[in-house]
């Protein structure tokens, strides 16, 4: 199927998502309020344009995931900040979150860092990501953050000059969680990958693939943090503070289908 027909499919399925989901709404026009001050018509616009932009980025996941690498570049407009890659010789931490394409972000990563890229997701979602999204060759392995082992693997791929990939937007709900303000309100977020960086010694590098108004899409690599001893916490309020950005921004396409100010509550 063409993709300009693909898509047009999605963006039909998203609009009718907002009826068939009432709970996943109501904390999108949460956050969407908080983020944008959206009210009325233009908040419920907001609203739809949210779950559209989610349907077009999971088809172009489900229908890339047989692709290499070289394919998924075909999809790319355009590239900012590239050389911030290239300029790391050794291993590097990306904090991934639920903002654009985050699934193809991670196999783009992999194919600009010419290196193999551990991508760090629960349990469940790594029987479903090795479903969909696994491909033999294109340097993706996915890594349930439930193995004893999994701090033992992911400092010695760094050491090997590899990436990790770890989700940067969703806390585990343990003490590895910091409050951090976000759009003026302390929001928990995980600490671990900026602690594993500073003790490894490794750089953290934000990334992100955004859909453009063409339905193309825009990876934006922003500027490593260098991570010291101790310096974890510092780290982790500059990486909310360029996820802030990077939601303003492009506030329908931060897929957090949850409460992030208050992620535990019923």
């Amino acid at each position: 199927m063409p993709r300009p027909v693909r898509l047009a499919l999605a963006r039909q399925l998203g609009r009718l998502a907002p009826r068939l989901m009432p709970r996943e709404r109501a904390v999108i026009e949460k956050t969407l309020a908080r983020v944008t001050g959206a009210t009325g018509p233009r908040l419920a616009s907001l609203t739809v344009r949210t779950f559209t932009d989610f349907a077009m980025c999971f088809s172009d996941l489900v229908s890339t995931n047989r692709q290499s690498v070289a394919r998924l570049t075909s999809l790319v407009e355009r590239v900012v900040g590239a050389e911030r890659i290239e300029r790391v010789r050794g291993g590097f931490i990306s904090p991934s979150a639920h903002v654009g394409n985050w699934d193809l972000a991670g196999r783009l990563l992999a194919g600009r860092a010419a290196r193999r890229t551990h991508v760090v997701v629960a349990e469940e979602e790594a029987r479903e990501l090795e479903r969909w999204v696994r491909r033999d060759g294109d340097g993706v392995r996915f890594v349930a953050r439930s193995r004893p082992t999994i701090s033992l693997e992911l400092v010695a791929a760094l050491r090997r000059g590899e990436v990790v990939a770890v989700q940067g937007d969703r806390a585990l709900g343990t003490r590895g969680d910091m409050l951090v303000p976000f759009f003026g309100a302390p929001a928990p977020f995980p600490l671990g990958p900026f602690l594993l960086a500073g003790a490894v010694g490794v750089p953290v590098v934000p990334a992100f693939c955004l859909l453009d108004p063409e339905h193309r899409y825009l990876v934006k690599v922003a500027e490593p943090l260098e991570v010291a001893r101790g310096g974890a916490e510092d780290a982790a309020r500059r990486w909310v503070a360029i996820l802030e950005e990077i939601v303003r921004e492009h506030p329908t396409q931060w897929f957090n289908f949850f409460d992030i100010w208050s992620p535990w509550l019923p």
